[in-house]
């Protein structure tokens, strides 16, 4: 049942609701209902305005991989130029994971305001014994924000079966079932021609639907509907000649995975009856190149009802580029570390078929698993195990670790080591695996997710020096307000913020407390996620809690080292200044550099000359690095055209020549390729290095790279809770994938797009421990009412500011003026 705690909460003081307090409300809603059917959804839809009407939708259902095919149907659409909203489940650290647009999670401020929105409607609802379930209301959510957004097309995980599902309230226009086996039988039936029945009630009216099901289920399907079969194919078979035979086996479209190209890539050839792709993929198996078939198929049907070209080269480049966390994860060779969410049978049978493509000794595998699963099977199905870690995710449903070992005990010849926590078992098996044995991490999402967070939490140091400070940052990491007014004056200067599970958060805020500090912990109470922590106090006091973590080792040990790092206690710090010292010669080792913004007009024939001369100029005006940005957009394809890499490579080889540092501002792989074989020595690249040939490219030519992030996340308008956030944690992401592509982390600078207002914000990314870049140009930000004087103005008090809270690289168009400014700012030292 439904209740209205939070809310009411919120009315009673006057105040708005609080992200945590919506949070918290929407997870009080139940799992299941008591009957059948998407009419619960349709009304809460209807009640804000259905915005599910006449929006193009994809569902993808399927037994298995349907996270998988999703995933690379939003990549594949995102990079034929649509905005792709994308909904799944379910999360691996925070429910906002499962609503996005662009790959930017839904805003905080979004989800607050569909909850006050709804929530009257919902308590009336309840009244009558039909309040919507959790999955309902998150799906209304996720249309409803998907609305507001007017993106092309919603790309829909469905949650169970296909027929009575929430997400089957929208009219698709292209549907997939991936796969079919025995699921949910309670619900959906108690054989697989029952199941598949169900799940082909996700068929579209205008096309057939795409599907990877074989046998009798792919038989009972057929009776329901057309349909586009994806499948591996016989080695001769030609699918154009197969297409048109209803009777054939052979598939519609015909995927097959080659051969490994690197530890964590393998190449792909999708072919249907009038297309071809070759490309690689970071998904292994050969599951997962059926996933990418019937993505490719579900791609083109979108791209003939939004008439969008999905070209081969889109379809290449959307599979190339997807990113899909937990899944056959690789996140390291010495020893080889793979995180994979397997939790059923099957998943463990194709994670053993995938491990078995690796060389190692000994296999020490980290296990938690979920309550209603057939733990017994899933043993049988894993690679033989050496050393099992069991270990207990933080959620109610998991299965506890006495009843696990008796079932490893029995079904295998492992030596069986009991944990608490996931973080425990994991640095347990990392410390007692040899350089050539095999982690393993698997049994459930929820225990991929927390192992993770030894690679992605990232505590920061953060600006808490005056109580109005201090009240921000605590509602940024949405302490609840009562905490916040008792704990602003006691907050200082000396603050970190960091994420973990609602456990450690206890255990951390303890710890703190006892030793005389300040602590604080997100309202967030119900939910199987990450919640924020703010820990303040003096220096002594944090040495003392890094000391207490460290006694205890395992997982507490590893947030203690976290913990030093960030505040300084050993290496690099967070303060002014350069954070590095990596000896490369770079001009930002030790001091802040001014990189000079060359935009490049394409289009003008005597833009060569043009360029070279006002790189010159900014090159005696003091710039260390002239970075060569061309004027014309990298979207739809444009950079790649052999005028617009002639042109780059031109401007850079005269740059070169006269002994410039260049670097060279794109996203595109082929420019980038140009440009560093004219000469270039950076690449500047705003989408992260999101495309794998990017980061590729750099980690074969061995050079410094501006690491942006803008595509994934932006900060937002002023105020935006969790903002930094959602940047910082996908700039982590990126470097995790640069550093597994052979990006070497010492030649990184991380371009988070700060500008100089941001100062608080710049102290958080350093957490990162990289050279922080920001954006200083008077022409990015403001009004240019004043003209050229003003905008000349804006830029050296800007690169003035930057200086002093720290920046170690400045990005401007007017460096003269900026060079100046920094040497006298640079005169009174960094400092806030």
């Amino acid at each position: 049942m439904a209740t209205t705690g939070d809310l009411s909460g919120a009315e009673r003081t006057g105040r708005s609701m609080e992200y945590h307090e919506a949070v918290n409300t929407l997870e009080r809603l139940r799992r299941l209902r008591p009957k059948l059917g998407t009419e619960t959804t349709a009304s809460l839809l209807e009640h804000v305005g259905a915005p599910h009407e006449g929006m193009p939708a994809v569902q993808v259902a399927g037994s298995n991989g349907k996270g998988s095919t999703v995933r690379m149907l939003d990549s594949v659409l995102r990079e034929a130029g649509l905005e792709v909203g994308l909904y799944t489940s379910p999360d691996l650290n925070d429910l906002r994971e499962r609503i996005r647009v662009g790959d930017r999670k839904i805003p905080k401020r979004e989800v607050v305001r569909f909850v006050e929105e709804t929530w009257p409607y919902v308590i009336d609802r309840s009244v009558e014994g039909d309040a919507p379930t959790f999955f309902e209301a998150f799906t209304a959510l996720a249309l409803w924000h998907f609305g507001r957004e007017d993106v092309d097309v919603a790309v829909l995980e469905v949650g169970i079966g296909g027929r009575y599902d929430a997400t089957s309230v929208v009219d698709p226009i292209a549907s997939a079932v991936t796969n079919v086996s025995l699921e949910h039988t309670d619900l959906l039936g108690e054989t697989v021609e029952e199941i598949a029945r169900d799940k082909a009630h996700v068929a579209p009216a205008d096309a057939p639907l795409v599907t990877g099901a074989t046998g009798s289920a792919l038989d009972t399907v057929r009776e329901r509907t057309g349909v586009l079969t994806v499948g591996a194919g016989g080695t001769d078979t030609d699918p154009s000649e197969a297409a048109g035979d209803p009777g054939s086996r052979a598939p519609d479209v015909v995927a097959r995975e080659g051969e490994m190209v690197s530890f964590a890539e393998s190449a792909l050839s999708l072919a249907g009856p009038d297309w071809a792709v070759e490309t690689r993929t970071p998904l292994l198996g050969r599951h997962q190149a059926i996933n990418a078939g019937i993505a490719a198929a579900l791609a083109r049907q979108v791209g003939v009802a939004t008439g969008t070209a999905v070209t081969e080269g889109t379809i290449a480049a959307g599979i190339r580029n997807v990113r899909w966390a937990g899944r056959f994860e690789v996140m390291d060779d010495d020893p080889l570390v793979v995180l994979d969410g397997a939790h059923n049978p099957d998943a463990c049978a194709k994670l053993a078929a995938l491990l078995d493509r690796f060389e190692y000794d000994d296999l020490h595998l980290v296990f938690g698993a979920m309550r209603d699963k057939d733990h017994a099977s899933m043993c049988r199905s894993l690679p033989p195990v050496d050393r099992a870690y069991l270990a207990e995710p933080a959620v109610e449903r998991a299965r506890d670790i006495d009843s696990l070992a008796a079932v490893f005990d029995r079904e295998t010849r492992a030596e069986v080591v009991r944990h608490g926590p996931v973080l425990d078992a994991l640095d347990d098996a990392l410390g007692t695996a040899a350089g050539s044995d095999c982690v393993l991490v698997a049994g459930s999402l929820y225990t991929v997710g927390e192992a993770r967070d030894r690679w992605t939490r990232v505590p920061r140091a953060v600006r808490a020096d005056t109580p109005e400070r201090a009240r921000s940052t605590m509602e940024r990491a949405d302490v609840p307000v009562e905490t916040r007014e008792a704990c602003a004056d006691r907050v200082v200067d000396r603050t970190v913020r960091l994420h973990a599970r609602r456990g450690e958060a206890a255990d951390l805020k303890e710890s703190m407390l006892t030793l005389g500090g300040t602590a604080a912990v997100s309202g967030i109470t119900t939910a199987d996620e990450h919640v924020e922590v703010i820990l303040s106090g003096s220096l002594e006091r944090f040495r003392a809690l890094v000391d207490r973590l460290r006694e205890r080792g395992g997982g507490d040990g590893h947030i203690g080292s976290q913990l030093a790092r960030a505040l300084g206690l050993e290496g690099p710090g967070t303060g002014g200044g350069s954070v590095t010292e990596d000896g490369h010669g770079y001009p930002w080792e030790g001091r802040t550099a001014v990189m000079g913004r060359l935009d490049v007009a394409l289009g003008d024939d005597g833009a060569v000359d043009g360029a070279v001369t006002r790189a010159r100029g900014m090159v005696d005006a003091g710039a260390d690095v002239v970075e060569v940005s061309a004027s014309e957009p990298v979207g739809g394809g444009s950079a790649d055209r052999p005028a617009v890499r002639e042109r780059v490579a031109a401007i850079v080889d005269r740059l070169g020549g006269d002994g410039t540092t260049v670097a060279v501002d794109t996203g595109s792989p082929a420019v980038a390729e140009a440009a560093l074989d004219a000469g270039a020595e950076m690449v500047a690249d705003r989408t992260g290095l999101a495309d794998a040939a990017m980061r590729r490219l750099v980690a074969d030519r061995e050079v410094a790279v501006v690491l942006g992030g803008v595509r994934e996340a932006s900060l937002g308008p002023e105020g935006e809770p969790g903002a930094v956030g959602d940047v910082l944690e996908a700039l982590t992401e990126r470097l995790l994938l640069a550093e597994r592509a052979g990006v070497d982390r010492s030649t990184v600078v991380v371009d988070p797009g700060l500008g100089t207002s941001d100062g608080g914000a710049l102290r958080e990314f350093r957490a990162l421990g990289r050279p922080v870049l920001v954006e200083a140009d008077g022409s990015t930000s403001g009004t240019a009412d004043g003209g050229a004087s003003d905008r000349l103005a804006r830029t050296a008090a800007r690169a003035a500011l930057a200086v002093v809270r720290g920046a170690d690289v400045v990005r401007v168009r007017d460096v003269a003026g900026a060079v100046a400014a920094i040497d006298a700012a640079g005169a009174t030292g960094p400092g806030e």
